[in-house]
């Protein structure tokens, strides 16, 4: 007597699954198992061989009489004399219940509708939606544009220059030399889907796919244009003005509706994305609609306190620093920012307060600063005097 099988490790179901759950695994393995749905012969044995395996657990496990001879007698409870008539694939479907795939034995089903979600179509098909390929929108375009920290912030006007897929001029994008027309096609009688007869080991089904001889568009040119070559579109360069708005951030898009590739048999066009690449700035930095720097400040206003000139993305401000101000504290002058770009007010400039350092000082103002320093109780380097000074 063979080996039992462990049906439910089969299905990756545990022995107390529901009749629900116990179909639901079945469905799942069903569909990655399933012969047509691979890719290479070697691929599809060994696919026909898993599913073999799966739709007999399924046949099991499914039937609560079986199910309940399986539990106690194991996989060969049928050579026991437990089981029916037929032994698992007397019907070829194993005990499969098609209700859920609304269809059956002998019944017309399009299998892309069954399984489209999976595959993206339907069984040896190569996976094609069978959905009539009628007017389709242009493709969306992107394209990358440098800008300027300044134009971010004020807005400017570019010219680009784009290639795009642009209807025939020619025949208006039928595809068709001027002066005739497209005719129906003979093979699926202008209604881009035919019908075909599959026979597969879950049994024979008739599915409905793509017409291979229009395409799916109902339509056969028999005179194609001499522009197009029947395409009803052309590659063309395009010149286009685009606004970029003041306050524009790094990353975001601007969108022109309709400069994208022209549609087929009739869509509307695809939209062109301009992104739009912000150059970095010397000296400021951008968050949101506020700005920051940094800003140098000597020694002696840190102390004693004085004015400051400082860079906006205008003309130059000044700053008030107060008497004994700290390395790091940060001074604001408001509505210098960057401007909104819904037109409400602008951000904030934020200068951050750094100690500028002299790099050459004359033997004076380091005299002073000695004395300085010797007031204040700071020891500092004295300088050893040359063989010259003695």
């Amino acid at each position: 007597m063979a080996e039992s099988k462990d049906y439910y490790k089969i299905l990756g179901v545990s022995k107390d699954a529901t009749d629900e759950q116990i179909k639901k695994a079945f469905r799942k393995l069903a569909k990655e198992n399933h012969p047509d749905a691979q890719q290479d012969e070697a691929a599809k044995k060994q696919a026909e061989v898993k599913f073999k395996e799966i739709n007999e657990a399924y046949s099991v496990l499914s039937d609560k009489t079986k199910r309940a001879q399986y539990d106690r007698f194991g996989s060969n409870f049928e050579q026991a004399g437990f089981g029916g008539q037929g032994g698992y694939y007397s019907n070829g479907f194993g005990g499969f219940d098609f209700s859920g795939f609304n269809g059956g034995m002998g019944i017309d089903i399009d299998l892309d509708d069954i399984l489209g979600s999976v595959f993206g179509g339907g069984f040896g098909g190569g996976f094609n939606s069978s959905k009539k390929q009628g007017p389709t929108k242009g493709a969306d375009l992107r394209y990358n544009m440098n800008i300027t920290f300044e134009e971010a912030a004020f807005g400017t006007t570019k010219q680009i220059n784009i290639t795009r897929n642009e209807k025939c001029s020619t025949c208006g994008g039928s595809g068709a030399k001027p002066g005739t027309n497209p005719v129906t096609c003979d093979k699926c009688n202008g209604r881009g889907k035919i019908q075909v007869t599959q026979n597969t080991i879950m049994g024979t089904f008739s599915s409905v796919k793509t017409c291979d001889k229009c395409g799916g568009s109902g339509k056969i040119i028999q005179t194609p244009c001499d522009t197009c070559s029947g395409k009803g579109i052309i590659r063309k360069s395009k010149k286009i003005d685009i606004n970029i708005p003041a306050g524009i951030d790094n990353g975001q898009a601007i969108s022109l509706r309709g400069e994208g590739d022209a549609g087929k048999k009739g869509g509307i066009s695809g939209d062109l994305f301009v992104v739009v690449n912000v150059l970095s700035h010397p000296i400021f930095k951008r968050k949101g609609y506020d700005i920051y720097a940094d800003v140098k400040v000597p020694y002696t206003k840190l102390v004693l306190g004085g004015k400051v000139k400082v860079p906006t993305l205008e003309e130059d401000s000044e700053i008030n620093i107060p008497e004994g101000t700290q390395v790091g504290s940060v001074f604001k002058i408001k509505d210098k920012g960057i401007p909104n770009i819904h037109g409400k007010g602008r951000g904030n400039i934020e200068y951050t307060v750094k100690i500028d350092i002299p790099k050459r000082l004359n033997d004076k103002q380091k005299d002073i600063l000695r004395q300085f320093a010797d007031l204040m109780g700071e020891e500092v380097k004295i300088p050893k005097k040359g063989f010259w000074s003695k």
